[in-house]
């Protein structure tokens, strides 16, 4: 039964991603859905992530947030004849087993950390575009012109009181 053991291992695996305090024996829907989408399972067509909602909620014991290792292959039992139409139930569902074994939950999508400091983007003055460029355009006569005559800025009647 190792071709268990190797399911039971990538779910675990996504079990525990992104939640320190996880054992790993039961899964949360994040995680759930995080497994679908990058094993392939949820191809946005035949399955979508609507269906993987749906399959969640379906499996899982009243009021529990999380799905065990036994609801999760009820789970795939449930997606895998919309996944792979055409094939007998026990067929489909090896063919589903086949994308997630040995399967990581991988950082796809997440932000790479610049090299660079903030500062050297920020005063970068080749990035600046529009009415911006102006602050750094030599050209330009863009001193702050301050007016000391006592008046609000706005003020229409300034020089006619005595």
């Amino acid at each position: 039964s190792s071709k268990v053991s190797e399911l039971e291992n990538t779910f675990r695996k996504f079990a525990v991603y992104g939640d320190t305090a996880a054992s790993g024996n039961d899964m949360m829907e994040k995680n759930f859905s995080k497994l679908c989408k990058e094993c392939g399972v949820m191809d946005g067509k035949a399955v979508t992530s609507t269906d993987i909602d749906i399959v969640f909620n379906k499996v899982k014991t009243k009021g529990a947030r999380t799905i065990t290792f036994a609801e999760f292959q009820q789970a795939m039992k449930e997606m895998c004849t919309e996944h792979f139409k055409g094939k007998s139930q026990q067929e489909a569902l090896q063919a589903v087993y086949g994308l997630i074994e040995g399967k990581e939950p991988g950082s796809m999508g997440t932000t790479k950390a610049t090299k660079v400091g903030g500062d050297d983007r920020l005063t970068d003055i080749s990035k600046y575009t529009g009415s911006h460029k102006v602050r750094f355009d030599e050209s330009a006569d863009n001193q702050d012109l301050t007016d000391n005559s006592g008046y609000v800025g706005a003020y229409k009647g300034a020089g006619t009181y005595d």
